[in-house]
């Protein structure tokens, strides 16, 4: 047999051991998806937690910018919070490349390829994971395959990765830079090796720190293994360095862009590490089958994993080195998620809010590679009954957690005793074809039914919590808002906005039009305060806003269609209102910072509000307390906290508690308001009509002691406001590119032009085409003084961190180029003298 013939089989062999990774594991996924008849197999929407609420509609916004049906582009999202930076949020949510298969089908069947995200990060994790394992040992391809099952069906990807798409990257960056990494080893392959970490790290930067941090681990285990001088070791670790330098520099715009953006956002809530669990109770994650009702590392990889790593110590076919090797690296990596410094290092330097635990793919696939470092060697029964003991230990020490189900005792009591069998006879039956294939099939069986019944089970679990229940995204309620939002569309010259919320926090991005509300991590700390000082609500500490919903702070914002909420279930009504232009002109002048109702009263330019001077009349006496008062928690049964004032009669009143939690009634209206500084902020409501007395009456019951701003009725004459509307000096035109806007104002307009839009870091503006500078910030909007006389204001958006980024990748690429002549170069002149190819670098 010729060299090229063999090494064709061999790569046969790896092929389709790959395919048959990715297809057991893609297939157990969608069976088990079927039989709990979630979607695509089923009624149930598996838009739960984030995924409903962010990532569905982050990927119908992709599919508007693939097929150019966007207002903005990948520097500016017009959809949301009124206009807010996405190339951050682009980089972090939508740069896996399976999600770009979104573009491939129709945007109301966008769900579907938010599912193939998932499932073809199980499979391509799997197949490479396959190939990788050959490059730690030789082996039967097959058996890597069965083991890369484990690793694309881990209990992370269960638990973690396959609710958030983008995550799913780092499924499959794991065994892709360990391959890399066994390039540098060999001394071959040097630029496709860098290519791939930067592959890894533009797909999902977030899980790639993680990958690498864990490749490298591995990488120098190999290294210290390898054993010989240390002086034949260390070109390696130079050419890894080099390797992971140039490769993250390629990548760098994605971290560049990200870092400034998060140093801008609205700060999240504060994190804390509540400790690591039980040593109990984390053997417990080992086992397959069940899931914790509270956050541990999730890690298991299946009954055959287990029972193999289980065996490595008692496998004399291994040599110690690499046995003690092996555990050492497991326990230390097993110990880091679970103490604080080293949690922060795996998850950049933040504890993150949920699961302290994100990194623990990491282990499982360290786990997998471990069980196949005793699998390549052939364990025999010695080995076998060994790591069976050990297993029995894990289970006895587990008994009794939380994780440790009905399912769990399936899994290790009937899959551990098939894998057991099927493994005993393919080591005591070799030599006899017949029985090697029997087992061989018995084994793959076992291997796919147990991914199926793990998955079933985990789903079944995750999916009965409260926290998980799904969420509606595409249904015919939503795809009849969207058509009603596209039919009324008149941006630039106004805005429409969805309303209501009902769909998924991120409305705006799953049905269309240019509202408030927002829910990123990147959400411009300036957008948050910005809403939430002219009467919005938020949640989340202000990563999560909402649009304004009072006639004012629609009519701010130029919004003149809306979509009105008609209850709990999801439902609306289309509703128009009269709004000011995007672009107003105005004095320049210091607004008014007293009340949110001065505040709102300053951007639009008049007075429409009358404020009374709330008297307390009933009830516990509230206390007076800086910028506002204290009221005492209403006793059972006992008379409410009582404000009263008077108004103009006919004037609607309205009322403002952003941080109240409590009881709200007034002028007839009944409402609960879940206001909880500074995590939940409520909006202004509206309670009534003022009667022809003009007295105004809000009564207040509260469990807890309650906060209030010094004036927090507001009484709106709509005559006023109507008026406003009518006479306010604004933009004759407004046009908007993907990421610009110019206004064409009265000529030799004076004062201050006011964009509603944030004003965001990034924003620079010109007057009359004059030098661009950054704009003032008005009230967090963006402010752009007039000079003597002006009939034109332009305002542009660049990304801060952009320019870095490029130029750190430009120079990266310029030094991968060069090295890739250079080879190219040498290898020529090395054929030309005759002295046969050099490895390829």
């Amino acid at each position: 047999m010729s060299q090229r013939t063999a090494v064709r089989r061999l790569l046969d062999h790896e092929a389709g051991a790959a395919a048959l990774a990715a297809v057991l594991s893609a297939a157990a996924y969608c069976l088990a998806s079927a039989l709990r008849g979630t979607y695509p197999f089923g009624a149930r929407s598996r838009a739960v937690n984030d995924l409903g609420n962010q990532f569905v509609p982050f990927h119908a916004h992709l599919w508007d910018l693939l097929h150019g049906t966007s207002t903005g582009d990948l520097l500016v999202n017009w959809n949301s919070g009124f206009g807010s930076p996405f190339l951050a949020d682009f980089v972090t949510y939508l740069t896996n490349p399976f999600s770009w298969l979104v573009g491939l089908f129709p945007r109301d069947a966008v769900n579907l390829p938010v599912f193939l995200v998932t499932l073809l990060g199980i499979a391509a994790g799997a197949a490479a994971t396959t190939v990788l394992l050959g490059r730690l040992a030789p082996g039967p391809p097959w058996q890597r395959a069965l083991l890369g099952v484990g690793y694309g069906l881990c209990a992370w990807v269960l638990n973690d990765g396959s609710p958030d798409p983008m995550w799913m990257w780092g499924l499959v960056s794991l065994p892709m830079i360990g391959l890399a990494c066994d390039w540098c080893l060999q001394g071959r392959r040097w630029v496709p090796a860098t290519l791939i970490v930067a592959l890894a790290w533009a797909g999902n930067f977030y899980t790639a720190a993680m990958a690498t941090i864990a490749s490298c681990l591995v990488l120098l285990l190999r290294l210290v293994l390898a054993g010989g001088p240390l002086r034949d070791r260390l070109p390696a670790v130079g050419r890894a360095a080099g390797m992971f330098a140039v490769g993250v520099l390629l990548a760098a715009p994605v971290m560049t862009v990200s870092l400034k953006a998060s140093k801008a956002s609205q700060p999240a809530p504060a994190a804390t590490y509540p400790g690591a669990p039980g040593l109990t109770d984390y053997l417990a994650q080992l086992l397959p089958g069940g899931r914790s009702d509270h956050s541990v590392p999730n890690i298991f990889i299946g009954m055959l994993g287990l029972l193999l790593v289980a065996s490595l110590p008692f496998n004399r076919r291994v040599r110690p080195a690499e046995r003690i090797g092996w555990y050492v690296l497991l326990v230390l990596v097993g110990a880091s998620f679970v103490w604080e410094p080293t949690i922060l290092l795996w998850h950049g330097l933040a504890i993150p809010n949920g699961s302290p635990y994100r990194a623990s793919f990491v282990l499982s696939g360290m786990l997998v590679a471990a069980a196949w470092a005793s699998l390549a060697r052939r364990p025999d029964g010695r080995a076998l009954l060994g790591g069976a003991g050990l297993v029995a230990l894990v289970v006895l020490a587990g008994h009794g957690q939380s994780s440790v189900r009905g399912s769990t005792w399936i899994e290790v009591l009937a899959g551990g005793a098939l894998v057991l069998g099927a493994l005993w006879a393919l080591h005591r039956w070799s030599a006899r074809p017949l029985v090697r294939r029997c087992a061989g099939v018995l084994l793959i069986a076992g291997v796919f039914a147990g991914a199926v019944h793990t998955t079933w089970a985990v789903t079944r679990i995750r999916d009965g919590l409260p926290f998980y229940v799904p969420r509606t995204t595409v249904s015919a309620s939503s795809l009849a808002a969207r058509d009603a939002l596209l039919k009324a569309e008149d941006w630039p010259a106004s805005r429409t906005d969805p309303g209501p919320h009902e769909f998924a926090n991120n409305d705006p991005l799953l049905l269309g039009g240019e509202g408030g509300s927002y829910y990123s991590s990147y959400l411009p700390a300036v957008t948050a305060r910005m809403l939430q000082d002219l009467g919005a609500g938020w949640y989340i500490q202000g990563r999560h806003t909402l649009t304004p919903a009072d006639p004012v702070g629609r009519a701010l914002f130029g919004i003149t269609t809306y979509l009105d909420g008609t209850g709990t279930a999801p439902g609306f009504t289309v509703r128009h209102a009269a709004a000011a232009p995007l672009v107003t002109v105005h004095p320049d002048t210091a607004p008014d910072l007293r009340s949110v109702w001065s505040r709102q009263e300053s951007l639009l330019g008049a007075r429409v509000y009358g404020v009374p001077a709330a008297s307390w009349t009933a009830g516990p006496r509230p206390v007076a307390r800086a910028g506002g008062w204290s009221v005492p928690p209403t006793r059972k049964g006992g008379t409410w906290t009582t404000f009263s004032g008077v108004c103009a009669p006919g004037s609607t009143v309205y009322f403002y508690g952003p941080w109240f939690n409590g009881t709200v009634m007034g002028q007839g209206v009944k409402y609960t308001s879940w206001g909880r500084q500074p995590m939940t902020a409520m909006p202004i409501r509206e309670l009534g009509t003022v009667p022809a007395d003009g007295r105004v009456t809000v009564q207040l019951r509260t469990t807890a002691r309650g906060v209030l701003p010094q004036q927090p009725v507001g009484c709106l004459d709509r005559a006023a406001l109507d008026s406003a509307l009518h006479t306010v000096k604004g933009a004759t035109r407004v046009t908007a590119g993907g990421h610009t806007l110019t206004a064409e104002l009265p000529p030799g307009s004076t004062g201050l032009a006011l964009v509603s839009v944030p004003a965001a870091d990034g924003w620079t503006c010109s007057v009359d085409g004059r030098a661009a500078a950054a704009p003032r910030r008005v009230l967090g909007m963006i402010g752009v003084p007039l000079g003597a006389g002006a009939s034109r204001v332009s305002c542009g958006f660049a990304p801060p961190g952009l320019t870095a980024g490029l130029a750190a990748s430009g120079t990266a690429a310029a030094v991968l180029l060069g090295v890739a002549v250079v080879t190219s170069v040498r290898r020529r002149s090395v054929r030309r003298a005759g002295e046969g190819p050099v490895p390829s670098v």
